[in-house]
């Protein structure tokens, strides 16, 4: 997710859903670099969570 800021700069964001129902979880990460395009806001957000995807899961 992107969203441009008051300065006119674009920030990026993560939303991460797990479980259904009211079992349900999400997990929002909001990065600290400001960018000058919504691309490369969302770039850099798909890359975070493209990352996040590649770490090994926590034994349950």
């Amino acid at each position: 997710m992107t969203q441009r800021t008051d300065t006119g700069h674009f920030a990026a964001s993560l939303s991460i859903r797990s479980g259904t129902g009211s079992a349900s979880h999400d997990r929002v990460f909001r990065f600290t670099p400001l960018f000058s395009t919504h691309r490369a806001a969302s770039r850099y957000a798909m890359a975070q969570g493209l990352e996040y995807l590649r770490q090994p899961a926590l034994p349950a």
